[in-house]
């Protein structure tokens, strides 16, 4: 198999698939935030939650037409 970019966006759509459809319970911290003290900026724990947080709202619905649409593909072109 051949690295084309066709294949680039078959593993990048399955890395998007495993932040969005992962198991939450004990991955995340149970409320959500990280406390943080007056004048500390985010450490990167704190990032990457927010960055998993903000991919799982924005592209859960996107991303089942996306999986549809690939599937398909799939199976017409082999």
């Amino acid at each position: 198999m051949a690295f084309t970019f066709w294949s680039l966006l078959e593993a990048s759509l399955l890395i998007v698939n495993a932040i969005v459809f992962y198991k939450k319970k004990g991955f995340l911290p149970k409320g959500g935030k990280q406390i943080q003290g007056y004048g500390s900026g985010p450490n990167v724990k704190s990032q990457i939650l927010n960055l998993i947080r903000s991919v799982r709202t924005v592209m859960r619905i996107p991303l089942i037409f996306i999986n549809i649409v690939v599937i398909l593909m799939k199976f017409v072109l082999g």
